[in-house]
């Protein structure tokens, strides 16, 4: 009896030992987090070997935190594993009335399933695809069905108050090329003008150019003065000759989906010799309607790669939608979206009473996740027959994506895989990292802090001393 005693005080005094050893920072982490005065109180950490190797590191694991752009692994690893690697979005165009000729005597539908990557070059093939079908005029109208998706409010400026921001535009079923426009601005000093040109170019939607200054370059969006609505460009301030050629990417915020759809479609298809008679409305695919084209995207392995190493918001939350529209079979919203995350990490036995998921992308204020959490689906994500889709959809430290900059000079370099996630007090990392001795470890540090900016020394730190001793 004594010495079952004396065991179970040993495995006692073991597991203590292994704990507080757990929790007890690396030197070279703790010290760049002192100089980046970020209380250890205010990170998540979590490093374990994967296979159900041992912890290697914790520290505030269990912990809610704001996961930023690192929930972009939840949104994209259950997407792998739920619609498959080979999934696709499908775009469909069908048609209602007699074709006579080249003359289509009806209505033109086109319906959507929430393809992320419908550019317009994608677009305009597709169209190319309705023009050989014989289809020449169109004297009825264009309808757009954009049921995959549930209609809902949607305010671009409640994120940061930067509606114009394209990482603010909504999602869609039929989204197009982002809905967003690129302004080229040139000065041209011998003409005393600025030269404007818009990409895409629509229909019938003129572009008004702002006036030439001088001096320097400074906040030139500001300067600008713009107003960008259904009816055109408006530029009513300046552009500085010093500011040289430069591009504008922009939320066209005051123009619906359907009517930027509407204005795009106008114009690729006079391009290809088309015209439109009738209106652009939103509607249902009617049962009697002919299907005469069809557009692939390109597979879902390739979508998250864009998503995770770009960090693309607005493809995670078209996403989200996806996986509850595919799964509930139901038109989708975030909160079917989160749902369906929940019930997931569930049936992998991932209990997480702290997840809040608002739109799959981490551009939140009120997403939240544990350390623990993105630790035990990753540690999940390792030992999925999609493994290798997913973990090729990482950065990878010192080549590629948001973390092409970083640790370049490390030994670490190219030995991580790692979704950085940075918000306004946030500041995020988590993923895989081979360690020189072969071994692979799960992870995570979450930083939320408003200091949180300085922190990338010690989340590099992190990386690079797990890569030494794990």
């Amino acid at each position: 009896m004594r010495i079952l005693k004396r065991l179970q005080a040993a495995l006692a005094l073991f597991a203590f030992v292994g704990t507080a050893a757990a929790q007890q920072l690396p030197i070279p982490v703790a010290d760049a987090l002192q100089r980046a005065q970020i209380p250890a109180s205010a990170t998540g950490i979590y490093v374990r070997e994967v296979g159900a190797g041992p912890l290697l590191l914790a520290s505030n694991e269990s912990m809610p935190f704001n996961p930023a752009s690192t929930m972009k692994l939840v949104t994209s690893d259950a997407a792998l594993e739920l619609l498959g690697p080979s999934f696709t979005w499908r775009t469909q165009a069908y048609v209602t009335g007699a074709q006579v000729g080249d003359v289509l005597r009806g209505d033109l539908y086109i319906k959507g399933s929430g393809d992320p990557k419908l550019v317009l070059e994608n677009f305009w093939l597709f169209l190319r695809r309705i023009r050989a079908r014989g289809i020449r005029e169109i004297r009825g109208d264009l309808v757009l069905d954009r049921s995959a998706f549930e209609e809902m409010p949607y305010d671009p400026s409640q994120f940061d108050g930067d509606p114009m921001k394209p990482y603010n535009v909504g999602p869609d079923a039929l989204l197009l090329n982002y809905k967003a426009l690129a302004f080229r601005f040139t000065p041209d000093e011998a003409r005393g003008a600025v030269g404007v040109t818009m990409d895409p170019a629509l229909a019938a939607y003129p572009v008004m150019a702002p006036r030439l200054a001088h001096g320097e370059c400074g906040d030139w969006h500001a300067r600008l003065r713009p107003v960008i609505d259904t009816w055109g460009a408006r530029f009513a301030g300046t552009y500085s000759a010093s500011c040289g050629e430069k591009v504008w990417y922009v939320n066209p915020y005051q123009m619906t989906h359907t009517q930027y759809f509407h204005l795009a479609f106008r114009r690729l298809w006079a391009d290809l010799g088309g015209t439109l008679k009738g209106d652009v409305k939103n509607g249902a695919v009617p049962d009697s309607a002919r299907l005469v084209a069809q557009w692939d995207s390109p597979a879902l392995a390739e979508v998250i790669r864009d998503i995770n190493k770009y960090s693309n918001n607005v493809m995670a939350r078209q996403l989200l939608l996806t996986i509850a529209a595919n799964e509930l079979n139901l038109p989708a919203n975030p909160e079917r979206g989160a749902a369906v995350l929940r019930t997931w990490l569930g049936k992998k036995g991932i209990d997480a009473p702290e997840l809040s998921v608002e739109n799959g992308s981490g551009l939140s204020r009120t997403e939240r996740i544990s350390p623990l959490t993105m630790g035990r689906m990753l540690e999940a994500a390792f030992q999925s027959p999609v493994m290798p889709e997913f973990m090729a959809s990482l950065p990878l430290a010192g080549l590629d994506g948001t973390m092409r900059m970083r640790l370049v000079n490390q030994t670490v370099a190219g030995k991580a895989h790692i979704k950085t996630g940075l918000l306004n007090e946030v500041r995020n990392i988590a993923g895989y990292v081979q360690a020189a001795s072969g071994k692979r470890y799960v992870v995570v540090f979450m930083i939320n802090h408003p200091n949180s900016l300085q922190g990338q020394e010690a989340q590099d730190a992190l990386l690079q001393w797990v890569y030494e001793h794990g």
